[in-house]
């Protein structure tokens, strides 16, 4: 039984794990049961709970005694009865069924859709009776009080079957060119219909009128929803006399008031997929829709999101077994998928041992399989000796690195480092008595790594105080951000003055720092004397170096001069450096290869080309009139014509002259049939 949990909320999938074929005989059931832990453990709730290749629809019956399912191939259905936890019968049919009801509160009457425009009525014995619509039909309702089926489909109309008179009656004309859902209120009996131009029609079948249009498709149109056409309706569901639920091809479910135009919530699966099934789960006050790739949970009166599903395959539709927290699929595989959800409601009668089996879980959690291992890199087994042991069973491959046994780790450590706890503890030590001191009245204490930085920045924020009290404005201060707290503790971020950047971006910083310098050891010497007395200096650090001006411009240029001076020096010497290694460095000559279909020119044309570049455009237009490439002539109304060739590459000549010969040939083959004909013709009949 595999538990997931998202919010907060535990789901138990009772479908999981191996099943096992229905052709094995029992004999080899049995075998493979002791020797497979996994089929031994796992839980099979209904016997041969699937189908043989993909489940369409599921539903149960009002009793709930009876679970129905379809499915193909060959298309069928079949009736798992609960109380015996196994199957109840299964009939196979002429073609595959869009959709089926269940008109009895046992396994009676049911009504079957099929794709070929049949409607086919099921009684307890097996096959009744079949009929035929005009259209191919997508849904239907059946309106209890009068005995009518509902057909919606391909067509404007829908279709009115009566079971008590047994024939059809008129039908409901409707403006939409298709319908693809429909559903009856069962307090009032209003029967709605959604259309493929994503609009709702209401009826009243007392009377056979239509009493409202309300428009969906622009309602769930939002300012960060993607869509390529117009949505349609692709599900419908009613809660109570005034509440209903739309789905829409583009993944949107709209909650209407029957009394407003407006919807009351507007939620967005994200994947852009139609909606396949819309639950109400009252209680709670939660809508459950679904889509073929998720299921999601979520309050009907806020919107906001109790939980989700996203299973292996694609969801053909979803049934929540009543008064309960069971949920069925049917999906894209044989095997249908069970979900108990104990938030929800109680486990059914007929598996109520669920409450307690989960209790038991949720009580004694099992630990993973990783907890007893540690994860470590290469690096990591390189710094504790343990390289050797890759490929052993004591190591297991896994993404990046290794996992090893908890256990063996903490050995290894404890033999690598035998004074780890002592520096733990020390460290430990330290961060109290830093907090014992955070409580006291400090100095002003400057990071370890950064220190002028750390120490310009105070500075900028005191000469901008009294700037910022007349503005009133509260603006960050990096040294107290998050976001950069790294650069002032990790010593990789420390900022090299040395390097070359540095001292080209800030040739006029070396006196400023200077005096920053002085501060420095200023404070690191009040650090000092504070450690040793354990005690609060009163006062302040006198700024001896405050009084000096910054104004003696002679300093800051003999700086930048002697800044310039070095730099060419250390120019310098990297240039002599690279001369000797080039000196001693010996070249060897390189071979080219030339492409096949091309000649080897000398190098004496790029010579040519230029000084061709070099001269002035009459020379080189001078120069093509005596090659012959260009001609130039005056025309009669005075203006210059001018004629030229285009160079040809050596392959384009030989693709011509091969063309010409091809043409060539054509023509001798063309007159020589031609020959031929006309001599057969002059031929005369014996």
């Amino acid at each position: 039984m595999q538990v997931t949990s998202l919010n907060e909320v535990k789901i138990y999938s009772l479908s999981t794990g191996p099943s096992l074929p229905e052709w094995i005989s029992s004999k080899k059931k049995r075998a493979v049961q002791k020797k497979n832990v996994d089929v031994r453990r796992r839980i099979e709730l209904i016997q041969d709970f699937n189908m043989p290749t993909v489940s369409t629809t599921i539903k149960v019956s009002r009793d709930g005694q009876y679970i129905m399912a379809t499915g193909t191939y060959k298309p069928r259905i079949r009736c798992f009865d609960t109380y015996q936890l196994s199957l109840k019968f299964e009939r196979c049919l002429d073609s595959e069924v869009v959709t089926f009801d269940i008109l009895s509160d046992d396994y009676s009457k049911i009504v079957f859709l099929h794709c070929d425009r049949y409607i086919e009525f099921h009684s307890q014995h097996g096959y009744y009776y079949k009929t035929r619509i005009p259209k191919f039909g997508r849904d239907f309702s059946y309106h209890y009080p009068s005995c009518d089926l509902y057909f919606v489909g391909a067509s404007s109309e829908v279709y009115r079957l009566n079971l008590e008179q047994g024939r059809y009656l008129n039908s409901l004309q409707t403006d939409a060119s298709e319908n693809n859902v429909c559903d009856i209120n069962p307090m009032h009996c209003l029967f709605a219909t959604g259309t493929a131009e994503g609009k709702v029609e209401c009826w009243d079948p007392r009377t056979r009128n239509r009493v409202g249009v309300l428009d969906c498709a622009l309602s769930s149109l939002t300012a960060d929803t993607e869509i390529d056409g117009l949505p349609s309706i692709s599900a419908l569901k009613f809660n109570g006399a005034l509440n209903m639920a739309v789905g829409t091809s583009t993944g949107q479910i709209l909650l209407y008031d029957l009394r407003s135009n407006n919807p009351l919530v507007v939620k967005d699966h994200l994947y852009g997929l139609p909606i396949k099934s819309i639950l109400f789960q009252d209680p709670l006050d939660l809508i459950i829709s679904a889509d073929s790739r998720i299921i999601k949970m979520w309050n009907k009166d806020t919107g906001k999101i109790f939980t989700s599903m996203e299973p292996e395959h694609a969801i053909n539709d979803v049934c929540l077994y009543p008064n309960s927290g069971m949920l069925l699929m049917a999906n894209e595989d044989p095997k249908m998928n069970i979900y108990y959800i104990p938030v929800l409601g109680p486990a059914p009668r007929w598996c109520s041992f669920l409450d307690s089996l989960t209790e038991e879980l949720e009580e004694n959690p099992e630990s993973t399989v990783y907890d007893d291992y540690k994860f470590v890199t290469r690096k990591d087994l390189e710094n504790l000796g343990l390289a050797h042991l890759i490929g052993s069973p004591l190591l297991r491959a896994y993404m990046h690195g290794f996992f090893m046994d908890i256990k063996l780790y903490h050995k290894v450590k404890m033999m690598v480092n035998p004074f780890a706890y002592e520096e733990y503890r020390k460290e430990k030590i330290r961060q109290k008595i830093e907090e014992t001191r955070a409580q006291r009245v400090q100095l002003k204490k400057l990071p370890k790594v950064n220190k002028e930085l750390a120490l310009k920045l105070i500075e900028e924020e005191e000469e901008q105080q009294p700037a910022r009290k007349k503005k009133r404005k509260n603006l960050p201060n990096i040294l107290t951000d998050d976001r950069f707290k790294v650069m002032f503790e990790n010593p990789d971020f420390q900022v090299d003055e040395k390097s070359e950047e540095f001292r080209l971006l800030n040739p006029l910083v070396s006196k400023i720092s200077e005096k920053r310098k002085k501060k420095l050891k200023i404070l690191e010497q009040q650090a000092a004397q504070e450690q040793e007395k354990e005690e609060e200096p009163e006062g302040k650090p006198s700024d001896a170096e405050s009084s000096e001006t910054s104004d003696d411009e002679k300093g800051w240029v003999e700086e930048v001069r002697k800044q310039r001076k070095l730099i060419r020096q250390e120019e310098k010497v990297k240039r002599q450096e690279r001369f000797k290694e080039d000196q001693q460095t010996t070249l060897k000559p390189q071979f080219f290869e030339i492409k096949t279909g091309e000649e080897f020119r000398s190098f004496k044309d790029s010579v040519k080309k230029q000084k061709l570049t070099k001269k002035t455009l009459g020379d080189r237009l001078k120069l093509q009139e005596k090659l012959g490439t260009l001609s130039v002539s005056d025309t009669t109304v005075g203006s210059k014509q001018m004629t030229f060739k285009l160079k040809q590459s050596e392959q384009q000549k030989k693709q011509q002259e091969a063309e010409k010969q091809h043409h060539q040939e054509r023509k001798n083959i063309r007159r020589s049939a031609s020959h031929l004909k006309s001599k057969r013709g002059r031929r005369r009949p014996f």
